[in-house]
């Protein structure tokens, strides 16, 4: 008998639902950045540290 058609197939895989970040908006704006208003997508691909 063939081994290969015995086996049992591997279970799918679940897909992770993408979330989008929602925008940082508040009162008091953005701080160091020269008074140029930013946003996420300003900052795709890098690393970023919020201080709250």
């Amino acid at each position: 008998m063939n081994d290969a058609a015995s086996a049992p197939t591997p279970a799918p895989v679940p897909r992770r639902a993408r979330v989008r970040a929602p925008e940082l908006i508040g009162k008091g704006g953005w701080i160091n950045t020269g008074g140029k208003d930013l946003k996420l997508a300003d900052f795709r691909g890098r690393t970023l540290i919020l201080d709250f």
